[in-house]
């Protein structure tokens, strides 16, 4: 369900090691937290009393062996960023010289979350576990490499920098997900019906469906030349 974090207000550290996470760290901590402690063999981003607090900016699959384990016998919640505006910055090959900066045209949205969810997609229903996606502004600094990135005309990610946190949304069930589903969204739906109601792409429309039907939080109830047909799981 949708919340607001404490103190959007508040300052913003930076750090020159992955800033991203740092500074998202250093924002949610609260008085009493405990950083960068060892839980079940593996390091923890933050424990609060009972409860452990894992901060991830990149893929979500490269934590899902640890979710796993810390599920086992704690309390989890995994918050993950979405940059609903961002801003580019190129510097010199050198790193040392700014060389531009301007907003990028792309504006993230909460349903971007499906398109790392896919990789756990059962995350969920594990007992204990919660996500928190963080809406937010962040500036992605890239560097010009000519050994490098070639799609990208060499000019290659250095690091990400928050800017501001802009507001919160917190799931705490399958259920909570599902609630994403448009109440316009009439049954039975396609992707193609669902990536005309949430306003996006048809692959992210596949990957919200592919995460759903997973949870047993949608099913399909027949096919026609569209594509698969969905409706919503009764209780």
């Amino acid at each position: 369900m949708p919340r607001t974090p404490a103190d959007p207000r508040r300052r913003i550290g930076t750090l020159n090691e992955k800033p991203l996470h740092a500074a998202l760290k250093e924002w949610y901590r609260e008085p009493g937290d405990l950083t960068e402690t060892p839980v079940d063999g593996f390091l923890v981003d933050l424990v609060r009393g009972d409860l452990l607090i894992e901060i991830q900016t990149g893929n979500l699959g490269a934590v899902r062996r640890k979710l796993q384990r810390l599920a086992q016998g704690h309390r989890v919640r995994l918050v993950y960023p979405i940059a609903e505006r961002k801003w580019i910055v190129r510097m010199s090959q050198e790193g040392d010289r700014r060389l531009g900066r301007r907003r990028s045209p792309r504006r993230g949205a909460l349903h971007d979350v499906f398109e790392e969810m896919v990789s756990l997609p059962q995350l969920l229903a594990l007992p204990g576990v919660s996500l928190e996606v963080l809406m937010i502004h962040e500036e992605e600094v890239r560097r010009y490499d000519p050994q490098r990135a070639w799609r990208r005309r060499h000019w290659v990610v250095q690091e990400r920098r928050l800017l501001e946190v802009l507001h919160g949304y917190r799931f705490e069930t399958t259920g909570d997900l599902r609630a994403l589903l448009p109440r316009s969204l009439q049954e039975p739906f396609t992707t193609a019906d669902l990536a005309e109601a949430v306003d996006s792409t048809r692959r992210r429309a596949q990957q919200m469906a592919y995460c759903l039907r997973t949870l047993g939080e949608i099913v399909p109830t027949g096919r026609r030349r569209a594509g698969i047909l969905y409706r919503r799981a009764t209780a």
